[in-house]
């Protein structure tokens, strides 16, 4: 569909692309992975034509039909969000209207928002009905540029099941390895300048690039202990006429030597909380608080009344629910920013607490410098400390003097990173901490809040970070909170008891009625922990066949990457094939498997 053919690319004394090359074909579902400024979306810019290689070529396929979404910035009009979608497509029978509103809905969109103007809704309300018009016209290839950063939960489920029934090609820029998980087969890293494609999921390409590392800093120690071992050989024996002439064979053999270079090792953000103030065992209380918000023309939203909650020292708490339920409400009342309309907000001793907004807007002042904002913490905090944290931040040198309005997503949420470092709270509250950050700095970020001994409570729509930190769930519906202990597998395993639990419970009734009704529980109490083992064993045989066939990929990548092999098509051609059968059987297993697992999709049918 798209072959991209050995491309360079160079921003003044930058290079981007060097030699890089990929082919894209039918159905190919494909990550692009790398550092933040690595060139991922320049890549993008240059498959959509927005910008040139200044070297090799980018060739498509006649007619192929390609989508994309932005990462940041959907566009806006003054069209209703049902006729945005349906961007002027013919729709004599009323079929594409249906699939444009089901989109919408799955995506998080209620009934009476079809009819709202685009230009009035929120930036990431905009992305969402931006993507539902993308799928809608089902392109060939769909760019996606961070498409989870603008989701919760449910439109993000939502959203994976839609694209890994899609039968175009998927192109995907995410920072969220679950999301890449379930919807690619296959990682293209963009280091050293060039693109390289690893089969498999996220954490098979760690693997193998764990793998070559190791074995590149090997083969390099060896060259580095050849190299002296010559050079010994060629100062002792360069003067002595009966070793002259080896020693200057050898010579030779050491200036044609083709040295082997470490890459050079990717920066990567440095975070480490300080250690705070040790607050009491009861952080925070929120008593009979009320809170509701005005809306113009409609009713006010009554989102919590006479609600109470507490948070205890050292909790790691996820907040999770649907769209609009009240979880960045919640986040808000426990950190201060807003007030309740009724009700109290009682901290404990000695507690400070620290706020992470995913709206940077009203926090980050746009005219400052990343130093100015940085200085102001509240803390007589000395420059040259500043401008080291800032350098951990990747700001280095003169990056500090950027003003606030030209920085990316990702910049903006390290720097905000960077002050709640500056002036250290003991309860951080996290609202969507991932969104805009690259992998490695997810990871650093998961460290850093792992080792932090205050107390947290946090947003996310990343199912890779909740299951890292969360000691606690705290499920949140219709102004109520439910505390499920453990991590989100654990919560979307135990709604899935209840719901199934849900039918059993019979009606109290006299005599034969409860007595049957009693009978029928128990029966099926039977069956469902009989398919429940059933499952369980399914679900063993599947996780060693897919171990198995992982390692077998991967034998057989490290082999097609021998040079010898190169001048002989019929076994490339071979090694190819059967690395397609691998790849496919590999998809086939992982999906039987999430879906058997808790919380997997065959679990959350009729959700």
């Amino acid at each position: 569909m798209i072959t991209i053919r050995n491309i360079h690319k160079a921003y003044v004394a930058q290079t981007i692309f060097e030699g890089a090359s990929l082919q894209i074909n039918d159905g190919d579902r494909f990550a692009l992975v790398g550092p933040n400024g690595a060139g991922k979306s320049t890549l993008f810019k240059m498959m959509l034509r927005a910008e040139e290689p200044d070297d090799g070529e980018i060739l498509f396929k006649k007619g192929a039909a390609v989508g994309y979404l932005p990462q940041e910035n959907a566009p806006v009009s003054e069209r209703s969000v049902i006729a945005e979608v349906l961007d002027g497509a013919e729709d004599h029978d009323g079929r594409l209207e249906a699939e444009g509103k089901s989109i919408l809905m799955g995506l998080g969109f209620k009934v009476e928002d079809f009819g709202r103007k685009v230009n009035t809704l929120s930036g990431g309300w905009a992305m969402r009905a931006a993507l539902a018009r993308l799928l809608l016209k089902k392109p060939d290839l769909l760019l996606l540029d961070e498409p989870t950063n603008h989701l919760d939960l449910d439109s993000l489920f939502w959203l994976e099941d839609y694209l890994r029934g899609y039968q175009g090609a998927i192109f995907v820029i995410s920072h969220d390895r679950d999301f890449i998980n379930k919807i690619c087969r296959s990682i293209v890293a963009l280091q050293n300048h060039t693109l390289r494609v690893y089969h498999g999921d996220y954490e098979n390409y760690l693997a193998q690039q764990e793998m070559e590392k190791r074995k590149i800093h090997a083969a390099w120690r060896q060259q580095r202990e050849e190299i002296a071992h010559m050079e010994e050989f060629i100062a002792k024996n360069r003067t002595r006429a009966t070793t002259a002439s080896r020693a200057q064979s050898m010579l030779k053999r050491l200036e044609k030597m083709e040295r082997i270079e470490l890459p050079p090792e990717a920066k990567t953000v440095k975070i480490h909380f300080p250690q705070p103030v040790r607050t009491g065992t009861k952080v925070l209380r929120l008593k009979g608080v009320s809170k509701a918000y005005n809306v113009p023309g409609r009713e006010p939203i009554r989102v919590y009344e006479n609600f109470d909650f507490e948070l205890e020292r050292g909790q790691k708490m996820a907040f999770v629910g649907h769209n609009g339920a009240g979880k960045s409400t919640l986040l808000k009342l426990l950190a201060g920013v807003i007030e309740p309309d009724s009700g109290e907000r009682a901290p404990g001793a000695n507690v400070k607490t620290g706020y992470f907004s995913q709206h940077r807007e009203g926090i980050l002042d746009p005219r400052k410098t990343v130093l100015q904002e940085a200085m102001d913490n509240g803390r007589m905090t000395p420059d040259l400390v500043v401008r080291t944290v800032l350098g951990t931040f990747l700001f280095p040198g003169d990056n500090v003097y950027k003003r606030v309005e030209v920085l990316s997503g990702g910049e903006k949420s390290r720097l905000m990173l960077v002050k709640l470092l500056l002036d250290p709270p003991n309860v951080i509250l996290m609202d969507e901490p991932t969104t805009h950050l690259d992998m490695t700095s997810v990871d650093a970020l998961i460290a850093a809040l792992k080792n932090f001994e205050g107390t947290l409570c946090f947003i996310s729509h990343d199912v890779y970070f909740i299951n890292a930190l969360a000691d606690s769930v705290v499920h949140i519906e219709a102004g109520k909170t439910t505390v499920y202990p453990g991590n989100y597998d654990y919560f979307r395993y135990s709604q899935e008891r209840l719901r199934l639990e849900a039918p059993r419970q019979a009606p109290a009734g006299p005599g034969r009625a409860a007595a049957a009704a009693a009978g029928q529980d128990r029966e099926e109490k039977r069956r469902l922990d009989a398919e429940t083992r059933k499952r369980v064993r399914r679900a063993e045989t599947l996780e060693k066949e897919i171990d198995y066939t992982r390692k077998t990929v991967e034998a057989l990548a490290a082999k097609m990457s021998a040079p010898e092999i190169y001048s002989d098509y019929a076994q490339v051609k071979e090694l190819g094939d059967r690395l397609l059968a691998l790849e496919a059987r590999l998809a086939d297993f992982t999906a039987e498997l999430a879906a058997l697992q808790p919380g997997g999709r065959r679990d959350t049918e009729g959700e």
